[in-house]
């Protein structure tokens, strides 16, 4: 829905698109559906999404008067991170740049972007694609200017950043396609001038300044990642290091494993998604204390569950049948069929919240969800806050209906701070080891890098079809839908021609594949680019099947991984400028 709302299609009309799809399912059809829908039900509410405001102000701006009104207040638009624009901004920024005593003239338009590190288009929207049309049309009309100098990095990491640009287009290129469809813009970073005035430019390399890895397995990663770190921050205290993830399940690991560089050896482990989740603690309170109250509620028993298996505490499976009928799944009679390890995990966990109602006081559930969930540091904090908040606005009518109606409040409120030490600079600061996604770290930097785990069913990762959702085919509906949608707008871009051929399932699939691989391989690429003096990769020989359902705390079965492909690529072009260097 997001993906046609974005694009400036109405529901009617992609309706009316969706009658040149041939597939014999209708899945356009029934995203039209879907989609008619979901504007019905936000009308009915008087809700508005994000879209929607872009759509009004468009809509206003239809108005000749009213054009004119805002084009004479708005001299000129400079937009940054361009590449992550959806057609309907670009149009909206365009319209507002634009002269209207004289609508034939060039806008003033400056977009400044960088396709190459654009990392959202899988779950946004966004695609590179409008941003590299904009930048050759303006090509053409000798508008374009390009900005290539960086002086984050040294001059081996940015040679390996620059080969990863040129590697993967040329596996992307052996299959015909036009250029502006390759993952990467053809470009080449260069180092600053001398005498640039940032401090530090293009700083001198930490050792050989890449380091490509192959551990036995995820824990001499950590193990190897810790000497490291003690040896570097020991030597240069006033530096700082980041590892860089994938997956939030892997920062927790990583987290819990290097805990103890701060008690030994004075090095802050700083995770960032524990930060980001202080927000989240009213309401995964609200959601627990919600199925205590009322666990014959299937609705109860999915949200605590999702807690549960957000938190890494169950292993993710499929909550809908567990939920369905809960007396079954927390009180099964011996007719049924034995429970799933997993599932057994899963149940336990649920009882022992429902023997605390019975054994503790009310007032005590707060305090002992918390040490279910495995709060820790600022975490446990923050809860100690809502506790107390909670306490004084019960206090006249003092009961678990009470505490959950208070708690309601204040997710709805959505004004609830946690408790987070004040430091603007918490990400990047000195004598501090950062664990951070790839996608957090975008527009930061640290003297080292670490980026582990890069394995290729990671990246660029694997398609994977849950087998519940196969039911048509060897596809995902949704991204099918959202290729299909994009086929249809990227040719209203280039061809006033009505669309005729709207891919077909398989078709549109292996088009979703190709996106999100072209971002893995982008997002990696911006994970290298954070480094200055040190960038430090693996790939370990032995990791979880999914991390997904790794419990480090548990007997776990490692199995073989394959390295992500640019990484053997890699090494011999280290290997060849290495060679060239001793010549």
């Amino acid at each position: 829905m997001r993906e046609a709302k974005s694009s400036g299609l109405s529901p009617q009309e992609l309706q009316e698109l969706s009658q040149n799809a041939t597939d014999e399912y209708g899945i356009l059809e029934i995203a039209a559906g879907l989609y008619t829908e979901y504007q019905q039900s936000m009308r009915s509410q008087d809700l508005i999404d994000y879209d929607d405001m872009i759509l009004a102000a468009l809509k206003v701006l239809e108005y000749p008067p009213m054009r004119l009104l805002w084009q004479n207040q708005v001299y000129g638009v400079f937009e940054d991170e361009a590449q992550d624009s959806s057609p309907l901004q670009e149009k909206l920024i365009s319209i507002l740049a634009g002269n209207g005593e004289q609508p034939d003239t060039a806008p003033n338009l400056v977009r400044v972007g960088d396709p190459n590190q654009a990392i959202n288009s899988t779950f946004t929207p966004a695609d590179p694609l409008y941003f590299n049309w904009f930048c050759e049309s303006c090509q053409k009309q000798n508008r374009l200017t390009t900005m290539n100098q960086a002086g984050r990095s040294s001059k081996i990491i940015i040679d390996s950043a620059n080969f990863v640009v040129n590697w993967v287009n040329q596996q992307w290129s052996k299959f015909p396609q036009p250029q502006s469809s390759l993952p990467f813009r053809l470009q080449n970073i260069i180092m600053v001038e001398p005498g640039d005035p940032q401090p530090d430019a293009n700083p001198q390399p930490e050792g050989s300044g890449v380091v490509i890895c192959s551990p036995d397995d995820v824990y001499q990663t950590v193990t190897l990642i810790a000497q490291q770190a003690i040896a570097l921050l020991t030597a240069y205290p006033q530096r700082n290091a980041a590892i860089l993830v994938r997956e939030n399940r892997q920062a927790r690991f990583l987290a819990e494993e290097l805990a103890h560089l701060s008690r030994e050896h004075g090095i802050n482990i700083y995770e960032v998604g524990e930060s980001e989740r202080y927000s989240q603690i009213p309401a995964e309170i609200l959601k627990l204390l919600q199925f205590i109250d009322r666990p014959h509620s299937p609705d109860n028993l999915k949200a605590a569950l999702e807690v549960l298996q957000q938190r890494s505490l169950i292993p993710t499976q499929d909550l809908n049948a567990l939920a369905t009928s809960p007396e079954q799944f927390l009180y099964p009679t011996l007719l049924q069929p034995a429970h799933k390890p997993q599932v057994k995990q899963a149940r336990r966990y649920c009882l022992n919240l429902l023997r605390a109602r019975m054994e503790l006081p009310h007032y005590q559930l707060i305090p002992f969800l918390g040490m279910t969930l495995k709060y820790t540091g600022s975490e446990l904090a923050t809860l100690q806050k809502l506790s107390e908040k909670v306490g004084q606005q019960t206090r006249t009518e003092s009961s678990t209906k009470a505490t959950i109606r208070t708690l309601t409040e204040i997710v709805s409120a959505e004004n609830f701070e946690g408790v987070e030490e004040d430091d603007g600079d918490r990400y990047t600061r000195a004598n501090q080891v950062t664990i951070i996604t790839m996608h957090k770290a975008k527009g930061l930097d640290w003297d080292y890098v670490f980026i582990p785990f890069l394995h290729q069913d990671i990246l660029p990762g694997e398609p994977w079809i849950p087998n519940a959702g196969k039911f048509l085919g060897n596809f995902t509906l949704s991204e099918v839908a959202r290729a299909q949608i994009r086929s249809i707008v990227h040719h209203q871009y280039i061809s006033s021609q009505q669309l005729q051929v709207i891919p077909q399932p398989m078709a549109a699939w292996q088009e979703a594949v190709k996106l999100k691989q072209a971002e893995e391989y982008r997002l990696l690429y911006v994970a290298m680019t954070r480094a200055k003096r040190l960038l430090w990769m693996s790939a370990a020989e032995l990791g979880p099947f999914r991390w997904s359902v790794f419990r480090p705390d548990q007997p776990a079965s490692l199995q073989q991984k394959k390295p992500c492909p640019i990484l053997p690529a890699l090494i011999q072009h280290l290997h060849g400028i290495k060679t060239k260097a001793i010549i």
